[in-house]
């Protein structure tokens, strides 16, 4: 478990997505060193000069979008930052998760740390206080486009205005900020638009799924070991003369993980070389589950990268002779929402191959087990259903894996005429993980039924220890009670992080 009194320190060096998991799940506490504090005085100094210059820029002293060349006055500017929340916090349908809004705050405080946004010392301060006050605002999940609506719900609650959760209840933010004696935000020039502007939404979501990406691809090395080893798998498709010929480096890492988990085992020894060749679900668990890998690595680089970046329109970037305000598209999130567009490939990919092997499991014209996995067959349909289920989740996921980012709307009267979708790219990823560890727990079920009904014993060193985690918590299913009771404490077990760091610990390529 991640130590929760130990600070993650923005400084000066690149931050990582665990970085943001860190505070965002696991309730670390955030911190500015002196040194990304100078950065955002310095970047706000120039900003509240550019504000009293009587010169136009962008977003500091003009409207936003399609009013750009609207010119303000001084005493407009607070205004203008007041109204920009206002306006723009109009999400709909069911409030993010907690963890969420707070990765999405985290990744936004990280992109202000870099001193190229000009906002207020007081709104970034105001930002830490709610990740370590747990102060959560109700941001509604549904209405950006690519930024913009989740920022400015949680802007409100810097105001005192709207709801958040706080020490377990939903209540007005006035109230909560009143609790924990902060003052609400006066905000200034540029203050609302960095509020609602940049790449923390998609950003700090990603990092989220990123977490659970990584025990997925755990998981689903480990419970396809199970239905190799049961399902008497040809060993000779996993070994090192085949795996090393492919020169994907997530194919050769699962290989050599699969090698491990499923060593000295006597039951498969005894079934070598009574068939000539495996299914497909089974004799490319290297080369699907490793392809899924890869998409994960690519998908955690182009994460990191956005994260460490500025990603504020208009950046005010220090030169030679000082500052200058220069609009520009780095909140656009193409990178992001192409990453988490083609890890929801690979969710799928995992589900699907996974949901192939279950049916091989429950199928008797596909094994030598019991029909349905139970005995008593007939008067009992055994694990027959649970397949369907994991059939109707993988098609769901077969949908979510469509990508978010080619589509593309206008808006902000022409000024915006090409969007990323990241946060829906972000947040259909996140559905699919929901779906793919239920579609594995489903296998694993499976797969440990099948192992008691050939005794229990005789298994792999990895595959064992993986019976034994879930047999710890459900026992062998005898049609007593509902399936989904079974299934359900399953996937809790598979979220949990003491069960993953036991078998991580002992085969430690099960890390990505």
């Amino acid at each position: 478990m991640t130590d929760a009194t130990r600070a993650v320190v923005i400084d000066t060096q690149s931050l990582d997505w665990r970085d943001v998991v860190a505070v965002a799940r696991h309730g670390q506490p955030l911190e500015l060193s002196p040194a990304a504090w100078s950065r955002v005085r310095d970047a706000r100094t120039a900003v509240e000069d550019f504000a009293n210059s009587g010169t136009a820029y962008y977003g500091i002293n003009t409207g936003l979008g399609a009013l750009c060349n609207v010119v303000l006055e001084r005493s407009q500017l607070q205004q203008l930052s007041w109204h920009t929340l206002m306006s723009h916090s109009c999400g709909v349908g069911t409030p993010l998760r907690k963890e969420q809004v707070r990765a999405i705050i985290c990744a936004a405080v990280i992109n202000y740390s870099h001193g190229c946004s000009g906002v207020s010392t007081a709104v970034v301060e105001g930002l830490i206080r709610l990740l370590n006050e747990d102060i959560v605002p109700q941001v509604p999940s549904q209405g950006s486009v690519g930024y913009l609506s989740h920022m400015a719900h949680i802007g409100l609650a810097l105001l005192g205005q709207g709801e958040v959760e706080f020490q377990g209840r939903v209540v007005p933010a006035a109230k909560a900020l009143a609790a924990v004696k902060m003052t609400a935000v006066e905000l200034g020039p540029k203050d609302g638009l960095c509020l609602v502007n940049g790449t923390p939404a998609m950003t700090g979501l990603a990092c989220l799924t990123l977490e659970d990406s990584a025990r997925l691809a755990a998981w689903a090395d480990l419970i396809g070991a199970m239905s190799f080893e049961v399902l008497r798998g040809q060993l000779d498709a996993l070994s090192p003369e085949v795996t090393s010929r492919k020169l994907h480096p997530g194919v050769q890492h699962c290989g050599e993980s699969l090698r491990q988990l499923l060593a000295d085992s006597p039951f498969l020894a005894a079934a070598q070389g009574d068939h000539l060749q495996d299914a497909l679900s089974l004799r490319s668990i290297p080369q699907v589950h490793g392809a899924c890998r890869d998409q994960f690595h690519h998908a955690a680089r182009q994460v990191c990268a956005e994260l460490n970046s500025a990603t504020d329109n208009p950046l005010v970037i220090r030169g030679e002779s000082g500052y200058r305000v220069i609009s520009q598209a780095n909140p656009h999130g193409e990178s992001v929402a192409m990453a988490c567009d083609l890890l929801a490939m690979a969710v799928c990919e995992w589900s699907s191959i996974s949901e192939r092997r279950s049916y091989r499991l429950v199928t008797p014209q596909a094994n030598q087990l019991p029909p349905f996995l139970i005995k008593d067959s007939g008067v009992k349909s055994g694990m027959m259903i649970a397949q369907y289920c994991a059939a109707s989740l993988v098609a769901d996921n077969k949908r979510l894996a469509q990508p978010a980012v080619t589509d593309n709307f206008l808006t902000s009267g022409l000024q915006e005429d090409h969007l990323s979708l990241g946060e829906s790219a972000a947040l259909k990823l996140d559905k699919a993980l929901g779906n793919a560890f239920h579609v594995l727990a489903i296998e694993y079920l499976l797969a440990a039924q099948a192992f008691d009904l050939c005794g229990g014993t005789g298994f792999g060193r990895g595959t064992r220890l993986a019976w034994q985690q879930l047999r710890s918590r459900v026992a062998v299913y005898e049609e007593e009670h509902s399936l989904h009771l079974d299934m359900r404490a399953t996937c809790e077990l598979m979220h949990e992080a003491a069960p993953l760091a036991t078998l991580r610990e002992a085969f430690p390529l099960l890390d990505t």
